[in-house]
């Protein structure tokens, strides 16, 4: 039984082939996905797919933020717009989170201000209604960093994590659990690939990031765009990478995002198709 972490379902790469993607991901044994909004907009739809396909994938959820990548278009009124969302949705138990949040000082052309404004508003929100968070770190660890450490949020994830071994031992302490996927799976990746085999294994979590961050094979198939059926056989990969079978590590990683995101643990919990021991 497997866990995606991090899954854009709603890109539009999914648009014409969404009940064929999540019926594929159920079929490789995916029975839990989170799926992150990244607009204030989106918030409506992420809740509404996580309901809709809630009979293939029992443990589908989402969480509510604005992305970074979308900083430069978003308003101050989307911040309103996104605690209405937030508030809305504390009595749905597939709403387990604040994401997807964080800065990005990789992209060109991303106003710094804007997002660090935004950022930090929506860690605000976490704070307040005491939400998990899921975040976007790139090149940017030491600031999210410091603002998590003015705040006092109940943990997260830290998606595609590649930040140094220090670094990551400071998310480990504040309660965050790291990110790993596709990205691990290029020989290439000689950073990732150590964080994997030296990290506690109770810190790593698996994900996609669907429709991005395709594993090294699809190179070579001609395949356009990643996607959560293809979590089994990269977080297979990872397994071998740290060196632990694919058992330990599928129940390892399954733990780690429910002790994380209790919201997801107690949806989880309600349900006896999603125990470690099915």
């Amino acid at each position: 039984m497997w866990i995606d972490t991090h899954c854009h379902l709603d890109a539009p790469e999914f648009s014409n082939s969404l009940s064929s993607t999540i019926s594929a991901a159920s079929e490789k044994g995916v029975k839990a996905i989170l799926l992150p909004a990244v607009k204030a907009a989106d918030c409506q739809n992420v809740r509404a797919l996580a309901s809709q396909y809630s009979n293939d994938i029992p443990g589908l959820v989402y969480t509510l933020g604005i992305h970074p990548l979308y900083t430069n278009q978003a308003h101050e009124d989307d911040l309103a717009v996104l605690e209405e969302q937030i508030v809305q949705s504390l009595s749905d138990p597939r709403f387990v989170g604040v994401g997807e949040i964080g800065l990005d000082y990789f992209v060109e052309g991303l106003d710094p201000h804007q997002q660090e404004y935004l950022f930090h508003a929506q860690l605000d929100l976490a704070q307040k209604y005491q939400l998990p968070v899921i975040l976007h770190v790139r090149r940017s660890q030491d600031a999210i960093l410091k603002a998590l450490r003015d705040r006092t949020i109940p943990g997260g994830i830290a998606h595609a994590f590649n930040g140094s071994f220090q670094q990551a031992e400071q998310f480990i302490g504040l309660g965050f659990k790291l990110g790993f996927g596709g990205a691990a799976t290029y020989e290439r990746a000689l950073q990732i690939r150590r964080l994997l085999t030296e990290l506690p294994l109770d810190s790593l979590v698996t994900e996609t990031d669907s429709p991005d961050i395709p594993p090294a094979w699809l190179r070579g198939e001609g395949i356009a765009f990643n996607e959560p059926a293809f979590l089994p056989r990269i977080a297979k990969q990872l397994a071998g990478i740290r060196g632990v079978s694919d058992v330990e590590f599928a129940s390892a990683v399954w733990r780690n995002a429910m002790q994380v995101l209790p919201r997801w643990s107690a949806l989880c919990a309600n349900n006896p198709n999603l125990t470690l021991a099915s």
